[in-house]
């Protein structure tokens, strides 16, 4: 947390923080665009366990790979899951710093809110779980235990969650920051 604070205080920490998130955001929209939707094409149109934000089962886990085929297993083996493999940890830290920096605009960045900015974190530690769950399931279909789909189900809904209170907090941040900006040209006149 001190090094991610020491970072954001550095002058030219915004542009880190806009490289970073353009990064991050190049990796997303190669897997929504390319990687997902090659691998749903095997999958005859039932979602991956990447987007499945409320969860799934095991009767789901096995409809899926069984309408995948192992060229379509392979597929999500070796292209959408080789890729999600980079994507949490630049979500985590890209998204990290997003929350600090406006928590540094908001002069909030020492109070307990820079405690907010380990959501992402949390949602990329939860993520690579989710992919190491999917990876060993995938490896040892058609023998699918319930402990491990209950399991990667639960990174799952946490790396949704987490994901989800992160884009609720940049939200509040940015209407906050929006209202101060407002105001300060408001007075200014």
């Amino acid at each position: 947390m001190k090094r991610l604070i020491k970072l954001i205080n550095k002058n030219n920490s915004g542009r880190i923080v806009l490289g970073l998130f353009i990064l991050t955001n190049i990796v997303y929209l190669l897997m929504l665009t390319i990687t997902i939707p090659n691998t749903m094409i095997f999958s005859n149109g039932l979602k991956i366990l990447d987007m499945m934000p409320l969860g799934y089962d095991l009767n789901y886990v096995h409809d899926l790979f069984s309408a995948l085929g192992n060229n379509g297993r392979a597929y999500y083996l070796n292209k959408q899951l080789a890729l999600d493999m980079i994507y949490p940890m630049l979500f985590a830290l890209s998204y990290s710093l997003i929350l600090l920096y406006f928590l540094k605009k908001l002069n909030k960045l020492t109070t307990s809110l820079k405690y907010l900015s380990l959501l992402p974190g949390i949602a990329g530690f939860a993520d690579y779980l989710e992919n190491l769950g999917i990876i060993l399931m995938l490896k040892s279909y058609p023998d699918l235990t319930d402990v491990v789909v209950k399991s990667t189900n639960f990174c799952s809904l946490t790396k949704s969650l987490s994901t989800t209170l992160t884009f609720i907090v940049l939200i509040i941040m940015l209407i906050i920051l929006s209202i101060k900006f407002t105001n300060n040209v408001t007075n200014s006149k």
